[in-house]
């Protein structure tokens, strides 16, 4: 296929200019091979300046042959490359186009070196610890969740994921799925997937942060959690903070008012399942970040596209289904979390737009870099917001709030240690639940810290 190089603007993520070939400094050059082949591949134009003025070489056919040499002598392994000869004005152009590469990493070797490069904006950097750890996932045909670990599954229970299995599934859980599911190995120890489904999940980098900030940037926060562990409690808890933290506006009906959410629940499970899934676990001190805020919420996540562009460049209605981590997003789909085609953007749209007040600009954002993907669904106001004549909304509580208050009932001295235990959550989100309760006016404590007793308000 012939390349218009007129085209050619900028020096880019896929394209690299050189004003020569610099025989005596081979790594000036080639270190953008091992980028382009660590990555999605791109070209090299030789004869063309900074600036993408087109100088010309002097001999092609010589600059085919040193480069061939020096690839040959610099890199491991050696990567898929074609020399192409363009003339432009009457200049002669050489065009080296490396293909993305199936045995990454691919390494310059030279000066008692030893470096994979990969692509950062118009940059060929060395490659970090954690996208070396990608490169050879990739380079072997592996996924960070299929990856053996030393942890024996005998040690671990799975209580969260078989009550989710049976509760969405309506099926009964058998303790042979999870060696069918990947979850465990032959030899009975836990891959990655199965350590983020156990119960007390071993792998600290499965971390979750929710932040309420007062207004429509980051400033003082109105209220925040932090949880770590299994990614089915991850989920449960976001969805609970995403309730606790929205408003609920009201529609008029004849017989009295309807409650109406900021947000499409189902918009925002889809959204969290996306980034818990998707999200790159090799970066060990990333997490996913939830940031709600007056006129939206947004979602971020370490990681970007996996297959290195972004999102922003794509519609998604054609966004490719590849997948990270597949037997965490396998697992999702069995348990009904996803649909098994890939359409998750798209129904984060679709959710949104069927909510009442919907306009375009409200249309929900997806942006990502080469470290991280990001979601952002605004909030539809809710009508009559000032109409405040007459009822009063109803107020909103979470399932596990609900739970508290019907412990209470139960046991009105009950302290916050034991509802933590009888409810398998920390004691500070127990705190935070109490707390969110007596602002709301649904709850009271009367009497001394240590012997009092909870009164629940009708």
């Amino acid at each position: 296929m012939t390349m218009d190089l007129n085209t050619l603007i900028a020096e880019c993520t896929t394209y690299d200019f050189k004003l020569m070939l610099e025989e005596k400094k081979p790594k000036s050059w080639l270190k953008s091979v091992s980028a382009f082949a660590n990555g999605l591949g791109g070209s090299l134009f030789f004869g063309i300046d900074n600036d993408g003025i087109a100088r010309g070489l002097d001999d092609v056919q010589h600059v085919c042959e040193a480069i061939s040499t020096k690839i040959r002598d610099y890199m491991d392994p050696l990567p898929e490359v074609e020399m192409i000869p363009h003339d432009m004005d009457g200049l002669h152009i050489l065009q080296l186009k490396v293909d993305a590469g199936h045995y990454t990493p691919y390494y310059y070797v030279g000066d008692v070196q030893r470096i994979a490069f990969v692509r950062v904006g118009d940059e060929s950097l060395p490659a970090t610890a954690e996208h070396m750890v990608r490169l050879v996932l990739k380079g072997s045909n592996k996924t960070f969740d299929s990856l053996h670990t030393d942890y024996n599954a005998e040690d671990y229970s799975f209580t969260i994921l078989a009550n989710a299995f049976k509760d969405r599934t309506k099926q009964e859980w058998d303790k042979k799925y999870l060696l069918s599911f990947g979850l465990v190995t032959g030899a009975k120890n836990l891959t990655n997937a199965g350590a983020l489904f156990a119960d007390d999940c071993p792998l600290w980098q499965s971390r979750l942060y929710c932040t309420r900030w007062d207004g429509k940037e980051k400033g003082d926060a109105i209220n925040d959690a932090e949880f770590t562990g299994n990614v089915l409690m991850l989920l449960r808890e976001v969805m609970n903070f995403v309730k606790s933290n929205t408003k609920k506006g009201w529609e008029k009906l004849p017989d009295g008012r309807k409650n109406k959410s900021e947000y499409a629940e189902r918009a925002v499970l889809e959204a969290m399942v996306n980034h818990f899934i998707h999200r790159d676990y090799t970066v060990m001190g990333g997490e996913v970040h939830l940031d709600i805020y007056d006129d939206r919420l947004s979602v971020t996540s370490p990681g970007g596209m996996y297959n290195g562009m972004l999102i922003q460049d794509l519609d998604i209605a054609d966004v490719s289904s590849e997948r990270r981590n597949p037997i965490l997003a396998n697992v999702m789909a069995q348990l009904d979390y996803m649909e098994k085609r890939g359409s998750g953007l798209t129904r984060i749209c679709n959710e949104t737009k069927a909510l009442d007040g919907y306009r375009d600009e409200l249309k929900p954002v997806f942006k990502s870099t080469p470290t991280q993907f990001q979601t952002i669904i605004f909030a539809s106001p809710p009508p009559n917001v000032g109409d405040h004549d007459g009822d009063v909304s109803e107020t909103k509580i979470t399932e596990r709030q609900q739970k508290i208050l019907n412990l209470i009932k139960e046991s009105p001295t009950i302290s916050g240690r034991q509802m933590s235990e009888k409810l398998s959550v920390s004691q500070r989100t127990i705190e935070r639940d109490l707390s969110a309760l007596q602002k709301s006016g649904i709850l009271k404590h009367e009497g001394k810290d240590n012997d009092g007793v909870w009164v629940v308000l009708e």
